[in-house]
């Protein structure tokens, strides 16, 4: 087992008791350590480093094999250039998102040979003047564009031969708040919040999809890209399938990028329609950043869902996602916060209008019909990704130290247990002999993680809560075996 740990420092461990086999620390000036994790192919652990260098270690020793750097512009932007989603192994290239949250012209993907480490091909994930899509961005300079971050990995088909990558929005929004009158010219803000279908071998951009233009909310649409095969309309299809911070899924054909449906888990008030042909969607106007009015708008700008994954298993149709049940006072817009047109800043959180005083919600939902067949409610959101496994038990960690076993058909909780800390990870299976464990990594909560302690303890009121009753024991990797 591999474990990326604090201060690049990756650990490799015997899977059947955590003796620690041998361990790598990769030495630079930067102390970020804010990132999803690893990939493994072949002989190889490939190892994403908080200085923009990616390590190839042999999996038996940690001997490094390559060691590249990714080049990046000067980081003229008040937040740097970072690798914070895990590499994907496509044929014989790793591709790589960078992020590049406040730098002028935005993020990108690179793909790095397997073999030597050596740059193949760079994707600017915000489209540049001159170029297909730059005219999108309301006719401001490339150095006032900014957003298309990679924050989570992306996912590879192998027949297909595409890889697939969701993009950030832009926070410079406020120039894109109103469009120009010059023709041909928009402010939809190309690729942000958008899946890139890629050729892996040459960076090819051979679709995309924007899932909402203009985003002024920082509602991200960059999470993950889950490929599954479904039967639409009598038809077996192809398809990914995405959802952003509003728990709305999109699903596309994988092979073209073709808008097939949308499945709204109803926490959002912020799309009032979705053209049914081609997956347009229309903004409430409430939802429009303005200096006047305070609107409730769902959810919270921490989002209905974020970087915990969704789980779905391809024998039961059934996907299965974490989600926060929490909305935002937003508006009058003001000056300053994370987006440009002071959106940030202005957003409040608050309960859902009638809330019940749970805020964690476990969703499953059966992909072919499209029905949501049962929830799963709580008191905190949840704070880990989705696992389910081929034996109808799916697994989720909570914001109050708690981890659960669910029946996946029904929703009942079939075990839990107290880890002692946040379970702000993605947990795993895996099997060694005639052993199936789980795995999940506590104690280092993500700034998503530690929004949520901040409102949910606002919410809750008093000393004798959850939230001030945390063990917090520390980092730790649990691992339990099933019987």
């Amino acid at each position: 087992m591999y474990l990326l740990s604090t201060r690049d420092t990756l650990l490799a461990m015997d899977a059947t008791n955590g003796n620690e086999l041998w361990r790598y620390r990769h030495e630079s000036r930067s102390t970020a350590s804010s990132k999803i994790g690893i990939a493994l192919h072949g002989n190889k652990v490939l190892m994403p480093t908080a200085d923009l260098h990616v390590v190839a270690l042999d999996n038996k020793s940690g001997e490094v094999l390559w060691d590249t750097s990714i080049e990046a512009p000067p980081q003229a932007g008040p937040l740097p250039f970072a690798l914070r989603g895990a590499p994907v192994v496509a044929g014989d290239t790793l591709v790589q998102g960078v992020t590049a949250t406040m730098v002028p012209g935005g993020g990108f993907i690179v793909g790095l040979d397997l073999d030597s480490g050596d740059e193949a091909w760079r994707f600017h994930t915000v489209a540049r003047p001159g170029e297909d899509g730059g005219n999108t961005w309301n006719d401001i300079p490339l150095e006032e564009r900014s957003g298309g971050s990679v924050w989570v990995p992306g996912s590879y088909d192998v027949e297909l031969d595409l890889v697939y990558f969701g993009l950030a929005p832009t926070y410079n929004t406020e120039p894109l708040l109103r469009p120009v009158d010059i023709e041909g010219v928009s402010n939809d803000a190309l690729y942000t919040n958008a899946t890139v279908a890629l050729r892996p071998s040459t960076g090819e951009l051979i679709w995309y999809f924007q899932h909402i233009a203009n985003d002024q909310w920082d509602l991200d649409w960059v999470y993950e890209r889950q490929l599954v095969e479904i039967e639409i309309e009598g038809e077996m299809r192809k398809v990914v399938l995405t959802a952003g911070k509003m728990a709305l899924y999109d699903a596309l054909d994988a092979a073209s990028g073709e808008y097939l449906f949308s499945i709204d888990l109803g926490l959002q008030n912020i799309i009032t329609a979705i053209d049914p042909e081609t997956g347009a969607k229309t903004i409430s106007p409430a939802a429009t950043p303005n200096a006047e009015e305070t609107h409730l708008l769902c959810p919270f700008a921490n989002g209905g869902r974020n970087w915990q994954t969704a789980s779905y298993n391809p024998d039961s149709k059934i996907l299965l996602l974490p989600i926060a049940e929490i909305c935002m006072d937003a508006g009058p817009t003001g000056q300053g916060g994370i987006l440009s047109t002071g959106a940030a800043m202005r957003a409040m959180p608050s309960p859902l209008a009638g809330s019940d005083g749970r805020f964690g919600r476990w969703q499953a939902i059966n992909l072919e019909t499209r029905e949501l067949i049962w929830n799963h409610r709580e008191v905190v959101p949840p704070t880990s990704a989705a696992i389910s496994t081929a034996g109808g038990v799916v697994f989720f960690g909570a914001l109050d130290e708690s981890f659960k076993a669910l029946n996946e058909a029904t929703g009942e909780v079939l075990w839990e247990t107290d880890l002692g800390d946040i379970p702000a990870s993605f947990p795993i299976t895996y099997q060694v002999g005639d052993t199936q464990y789980i795995a999940v990594a506590i104690g280092t909560p993500t700034i998503n993680a530690n929004v949520w302690i901040g409102v949910v303890d606002g919410f809750l009121g008093g000393e004798d809560n959850v939230i001030r009753n945390l063990s917090r024991n520390g980092p730790a990797l649990k691992v339990f075996a099933l019987k």
